[in-house]
């Protein structure tokens, strides 16, 4: 049975983990066997966004690894607790939290760096020759842990596309209810809500990239 590593980033899909992309994340893998432990980090997250106006709050911080375990219903732990010796795959769900709180996507597109934390794990599961699963967003980070020349898919975005292939990684169409496979770097990738208008199609696609990733470990 593969246990597998998930990587939240808040909780929201403004400021942090998408809940939807994160509970089907979750299910897909209690669906398809495996076991999980979730993970965060524990630092605050970079704003707070008012979810009904889409607005920031002026004076609020928040701490991802708090937020997060609003999904995780409090079995959660520090990202810094996380060894990819003991976990047989990586999975990070999106939201904007992982172009905020993961790396600095959201404000420095493809002049973007990874928060150290999260990309020396990424890179541990990666260099263990382990697989990862990245969706929604969190694909912008494939290139910085797989290097040049990872293939992922963020849809059919083209702005997000054009940043993702300035980065050095290849960015590869995708309708929502598929998941795409780079083989030799066992990274599987899916746009949900990056393409998503439904629950349902975000399960799709997410249920496929678990698949594909629980096949490669």
């Amino acid at each position: 049975m593969a246990k597998v590593a998930v990587v939240l980033s808040g909780c929201g899909v403004y400021d942090g983990a998408e809940i939807n992309e994160a509970v089907l994340t979750l299910l897909s893998l209690e669906q398809q066997g495996a076991t999980y432990q979730c993970f965060a980090p524990d630092r605050e997250q970079m704003h707070v966004i008012n979810h009904l106006t889409g607005e920031p709050v002026a004076g609020e911080t928040r701490n991802a690894l708090v937020e997060a375990a609003r999904i995780a219903r409090g079995d959660i732990k520090a990202l810094s607790a996380l060894n990819p010796g003991e976990f047989d795959a990586l999975l990070v769900p999106g939201g904007f939290g992982a172009a905020k709180n993961l790396c600095d996507f959201a404000v420095a597109g493809d002049q973007m760096s990874v928060q150290d934390d999260f990309l020396s794990v990424a890179r541990g599961f990666h260099q263990a020759n382990k697989p990862i699963g990245l969706i929604c967003i969190a694909p912008v980070m494939a290139a910085a842990i797989c290097g040049a020349g990872a293939q992922c898919t963020i849809g059919n975005d083209t702005e997000v596309a054009a940043a993702i292939d300035a980065m050095g990684a290849q960015h590869l169409q995708c309708p929502v209810t598929e998941a795409r496979v780079d083989v030799g770097n066992k990274l599987v990738t899916t746009p949900a809500y990056m393409l998503a208008g439904s629950v349902s199609e975000a399960y799709a696609g997410i249920s496929d990239c678990v698949k594909e990733v629980l096949a490669l470990s």
